[in-house]
């Protein structure tokens, strides 16, 4: 479509991209995947704007054709105001939370839409960097501007002792990543310290406070005597 720009008409900004897109990969050939993946992310800002599975996901649907490619995620993500989420809060968050290995757990964050408009359907959060924990992707409700959801993970801890850590990102039914990152930050701590840890404890509970003794008469001496001792115990101090 021209667009009256008082010049006597112009491109519109769109047919701008796509023309100088297809000026950057018109002298471009090759039949490797991988560099076909790397040229895409290149001519269309960066690997931290198109991962490589979404790449590689345009690729394949247009049959590794790079120029087909661009127009197909164009149509798709151009067009669209990528989504807005906000990390609310982190229930679990700490990094001196210990795990033993070969454990399962469950990892929870809360989470918004930010945005003004409403997510789509079939966004989902992934690991994006460090260790999955066994875990896979997780979908997301379609979110309207302000609402929020607990995203709970069910996760397993790694074999060997050690500190490891987790990236997720959310990301749209495209795969492009939006929103604030989230992290899993795991101890995981040899077969049974945590259980000597909670013992050490408890002990330590136990002797923080001395226990009062009752006084219990001695009984080699007779009933009698006791009695007469505390009856002729002086009340005024003297003897």
């Amino acid at each position: 479509m021209d667009v009256d720009n008082g010049d006597g008409g112009g491109l519109s900004s769109s047919m701008d991209i796509e023309q100088s897109l297809l000026q950057q990969f018109s002298c471009l050939g090759t039949t490797d995947k991988d560099e076909l993946v790397q040229q895409l992310q290149k001519l269309l800002g960066s690997p931290k704007h198109l991962n490589y599975s979404t790449a590689a996901f345009f690729l394949d649907m247009n049959n590794w054709n790079l120029q087909a490619a661009i127009c197909s995620y164009l149509d798709v993500e151009a067009p669209n105001t990528p989504p807005l989420m906000a990390l609310v809060s982190d229930p679990d968050a700490s990094e001196t939370e210990s795990i033993e290995p070969n454990t399962q757990f469950q990892k929870a964050w809360h989470i918004s839409n930010s945005g003004k408009e409403s997510w789509p359907v079939g966004c989902f959060i992934q690991c994006s960097d460090g260790d999955t924990f066994g875990a896979e992707r997780i979908y997301l409700p379609a979110l309207q501007p302000g609402q929020s959801t607990y995203v709970i993970v069910a996760m397993h801890s790694p074999p060997m002792p050690g500190i490891y850590q987790s990236k997720w990102r959310a990301c749209t039914p495209a795969g492009s990543y939006f929103g604030d990152p989230m992290w899993v930050i795991l101890t995981v701590v040899e077969q049974g310290t945590i259980e000597l840890t909670e013992q050490l404890s408890h002990f330590s509970e136990l002797g923080a406070i001395r226990p009062l003794v009752p006084q219990v008469p001695n009984p080699f001496i007779p009933h009698y005597i006791h009695r007469e001792n505390k009856d002729s115990a002086p009340t005024d101090g003297h003897f």
